[in-house]
């Protein structure tokens, strides 16, 4: 798909403010996870949404690849002349389901197991 890989992760300000999601881990944390994968070139800090069309003009990017879950949100990008793939994502993988492992695994035997979804983690 292309010669030279960039990864784009979310700083935890713009996760926390615009995804309304607290990070496991700091930027820096999930930074070197990343950059010790063999086949990254370049990790750099997503900050704004708006940056996105920027992005691809600073760093010549040709191909923008994201999971299938935004399909068409990125579709403005082909107006930059970049080509947008979007990966089908992988079933037996989920997030959802890690934390909710997580959370099940860090409760107190014997007290209430709250659901995820009367949880509440918007900071407003």
């Amino acid at each position: 798909m292309g010669d030279y890989l960039i990864v784009v992760i979310s700083t935890d300000e713009f996760n926390l403010k615009e995804k309304h999601k607290k990070c496991y881990f700091t930027y820096e944390q999930r930074k070197a996870l990343v950059e010790a994968i063999r086949y990254v070139d370049l990790v750099i800090p997503e900050e704004s949404w708006s940056q996105k069309r920027s992005d691809m003009h600073e760093y010549h990017i040709d191909t923008f690849v994201i999971g299938d879950d935004w399909k068409g949100k990125f579709d403005f990008l082909k107006e930059e002349g970049v080509e947008v793939v979007y990966l089908e994502r992988t079933p037996e993988i989920s997030s959802t389901k890690m934390k909710r492992d997580l959370y099940d695994a860090n409760s107190i035997e014997g007290e209430s197991k709250t659901s995820h979804s009367e949880i509440e983690t918007d900071p407003k």
